[in-house]
């Protein structure tokens, strides 16, 4: 397997599980695709059964993961279909979280942004990826 052919994992540390899982959970829609809990660590990993890539959020007991450090910390998820756009739009804001603007306005012109409960940001972006 080359490079350009893996499935990407993205973790990322948190202070509460509880916290993130309406947002990625309910709001974005992601599936849980497994977890654990040991004395060290507890984690969970959301995405989408077929997609190449998930997220992975973690708590190391006895440690602080504290806040995004900017708020330029996106993940942008391009979605150039307008009805998944507005889908994804409005079951994150039924689930209560409010669009923010962007730090970056590039993602203000096609895209909405919003905040995570750790501060951490995702845009929707309704185009292509054209590179």
């Amino acid at each position: 397997m080359t490079l350009e052919q893996a499935i990407i994992r993205i973790a990322r540390p948190t202070d509460n599980l509880d916290a993130l899982m309406p947002f990625y959970r309910d709001g974005l829609g992601f599936h849980e695709l497994g977890s654990f809990r040991d004395p060290d660590f507890d984690g969970v990993m959301l995405g989408h059964p077929e997609a190449p890539y998930h997220l992975e959020f973690t708590v190391a007991h006895g440690h602080i993961a504290g806040r995004a450090p900017t708020e330029d910390n996106l993940l942008v998820f391009y979605l150039p279909q307008r009805n998944r756009f507005d889908a994804v739009y409005r079951r994150l804001r039924a689930t209560g979280f409010e669009p923010v603007p962007a730090f970056n306005p590039y993602w203000d012109d096609k895209g909405v942004t919003f905040e995570d409960p750790d501060g951490y940001r995702i845009v929707l972006q309704n185009a292509s990826w054209d590179l």
